[in-house]
């Protein structure tokens, strides 16, 4: 089941004909769809060994292991709920067991609960911040143990560990309506500048993506209409929704060590949303 607008795994495998992560064990969360989904996939691809990690729909995780499975990849699916502390370090114990290590930590997982300020409820704000936030620091603090433990792998990375968040472009823009959810991307901007600088001097590289509008399960109704699309067009410069593709050929070239040098910084992927259009005749 390949995810929307993306190659088959088969397709994705022959684009990444050298493997340029052969060897190297992944982990992404919130994997068995959307971004998530293609980030695996790619990884895979490349040559990641992949964890694919989920919470709900275990049909959908265990039909994407398969694919990459029968395409000549390796991968597996574990469940976990990210905002738990004893399902993450079962979830790392599993794959220590399985794949030996983990060399890539996609933290992708992540969702909305959408209102009002003045009428968000405590569940909703306490939900959204544990799962995108919490979640992130339960599984980024679980790898770097392993990555300081283990060390670098010379004939393997150059750096002993790569963490990859997955942020949004609302780390920088606010969005009335959804404050929960900027709310904790603006804290995965922090938490990952300072992860970078905490442990940079141990070879663990700490990035992140920040998508902006992507064709995904989760916003559908914000696309899948010509009437809606041009709505959101407005918003994004290079006037195209993105595919998760685009997110998922970005978080395998920032894990490789073709991008060893790039520490600390977010990438956005947003065709130009975060140069603020609405601005483009002066305001």
């Amino acid at each position: 089941m390949a995810t929307l607008n993306d190659p088959t795994q088969a397709q994705l495998a022959a684009a990444y004909e050298h493997r340029p992560l052969r060897g190297q064990k992944a982990l992404v969360t919130g994997a068995n769809s959307g971004i998530g989904e293609s980030v695996a996939r790619h990884l895979a691809a490349a040559g990641a060994s992949v964890v694919v990690n989920y919470v709900t729909n275990p049909d959908a995780a265990n039909a994407i292991v398969a694919d990459i499975n029968a395409n000549g990849g390796e991968a597996v699916a574990i469940a976990a709920d990210v905002s738990k502390e004893d399902q993450v370090q079962a979830m790392f114990a599993q794959m220590m067991e399985r794949f030996g290590t983990i060399d890539i930590l996609v933290n992708n997982a992540g969702l909305q609960r959408d209102a009002a300020f003045h009428e968000m409820t405590l569940d909703q704000w306490n939900f959204v911040l544990s799962v995108n936030l919490t979640g992130q620091f339960l599984c980024a603090r679980e790898a770097i143990r392993e990555f300081l433990r283990r060390g670098v792998r010379p004939e393997v990375s150059r750096a002993a560990g790569k963490i990859l968040c997955m942020s949004s472009v609302h780390e920088v823009i606010p969005w009335g309506g959804h404050a929960n959810y900027a709310a904790s991307k603006g804290g995965i901007l922090m938490l990952m500048k300072s992860l970078a600088q905490e442990y940079g001097g141990k070879k663990i590289r700490v990035n992140s993506i920040g998508p902006g509008a992507i064709k995904t399960p989760i916003n559908r109704p914000a696309w899948d209409t010509p009437e809606a699309e041009q709505k959101l067009l407005t918003l994004i410069p290079y006037e195209r929704v993105g595919d998760t593709a685009d997110i998922g050929r970005a978080a395998t070239w920032i894990v490789s060590d073709e991008a060893d040098y790039m520490h600390g910084v977010t990438l956005f992927i947003d065709g130009g949303m975060t140069c603020y259009p609405g601005f483009a005749t002066g305001g």
